[in-house]
């Protein structure tokens, strides 16, 4: 019997990305100037605030609140009126050393031997349905948000774009767990407030649409 798979992506732009980038960012800092440092950090962001939390083990110094920063303005929150903008948000951090404790479960005179200061349980698989090896769904949701992304940065004709954005699409199997075709695509994106109410999202749906 057919049936429907449905995969979601979240943009550069939405709170949870935005908190996975400036944790990203922050650990490549500290493996950049010690590549033995020990991190574990956790990011939380809210209407212009952010809070970097977690334990470091390091020989390295970082300006935290640069980094963050910097990540915010790169993907694009430097407007006042986001209520969320990189030179003027509240960046609070509270990273400290990590525990004595955790590090004597981490540390190993042997490498080979070395432990995790956290353990988690995730599942996930590899398909033959894209070259990447993603589910075809959601390999089609990252897809459309990196096209949305490049255009909010250099089309003209949408710059009421902003950061925030979610794209779901809907593929129809066969019963033999073969695509065969997009029965629903959805895009949800923040943007300006740039007319009536009815004009406006109409426009928005055609942008989406035909550009």
């Amino acid at each position: 019997m057919p049936y429907l798979f449905t995969s979601e992506s979240v943009s550069e732009g939405h709170p949870d990305k935005v908190a996975d980038q400036i944790s990203d960012a922050l650990i490549d800092n500290f493996l950049a100037y010690d590549p033995s440092s020990k991190v574990a950090c956790e990011t939380l962001v809210t209407t212009g605030q952010v809070v970097l939390a977690g334990e470091v083990k390091t020989e390295t110094f970082l300006d935290v609140q640069s980094i963050a920063r910097d990540v915010i303005s790169k993907i694009g929150y430097t407007k006042s009126e986001y209520m969320f903008d990189a030179n003027s948000c509240g960046i609070f951090s509270a990273i400290h050393e990590q525990s004595s404790d955790i590090n004597q479960g981490v540390e190993r005179k042997n490498p080979e031997e070395q432990g995790a200061g956290d353990q988690g349980m995730m599942f996930g698989y590899a398909t033959n349905e894209t070259d990447n090896y993603m589910p075809l769904a959601l390999d089609l949701a990252h897809k459309l948000l990196e096209e949305l992304a490049n255009l909010r940065r250099e089309n003209n004709e949408i710059k009421y774009l902003r950061p925030d954005a979610k794209s779901q699409v809907t593929i129809e199997y066969s019963d033999d767990h073969k695509p065969q075709r997009i029965d629903t695509i959805v895009i949800s994106t923040q943007h300006d407030d740039f007319g009536p109410e009815a004009e406006m999202l109409a426009k928005i749906k055609d942008d989406m649409i035909k550009i």
